[in-house]
């Protein structure tokens, strides 16, 4: 899937769609890449002569990757972090670098999924860890904001 297409499932468009493709394989595994040009609204003030990904925001790159697991039964919701549970960041990550993200649901129980993640840049671990999330009716995030 490209850019076009994971607008189609998820709800984060730029600056926050944080994904380029993503394909999901046979094992229902998710496969997610994202270059970092170093014009990101991330990298500004993160830090000033020496840009670094922030942790967080790695993680919500994984977070998208994952979200994606549920294919199209996705559209109606809004994915919403749950938590985010042993997660260890092992490297930096810098512009120029191609982030590839692995997922997969390792449980899961009404509307809420537990996934493993990791994040690699040319082969190496940069981040690892798990990720909950719930699905969201759109209709009531909007019903909520009243």
């Amino acid at each position: 899937m490209n850019r076009e297409e994971i607008k189609n499932l998820i709800p984060h468009r730029e600056p926050m769609l944080l994904l380029d493709e993503v394909e999901i394989d046979e094992n229902n595994v998710s496969h997610g890449k994202y270059a970092i040009r170093g014009d990101e609204f991330f990298l500004q003030g993160h830090f000033p002569g020496f840009p670094v990904v922030p942790g967080v925001i790695l993680c919500e790159i994984m977070a998208q990757s994952c979200s994606l697991l549920i294919g199209k039964g996705i559209i109606e919701y809004v994915p919403m972090y749950a938590g985010i549970d042993n997660m260890h960041f092992k490297a930096s990550v810098y512009p120029g670098d191609t982030l590839e993200i692995t997922s997969r649901i390792t449980a899961s129980k009404g509307k809420m999924y537990f996934v493993d993640s990791e994040a690699t840049v040319k082969g190496k671990t940069v981040c690892k860890g798990s990720i909950s999330f719930a699905l969201i009716p759109k209709d009531q995030l909007l019903a909520s904001r009243k």
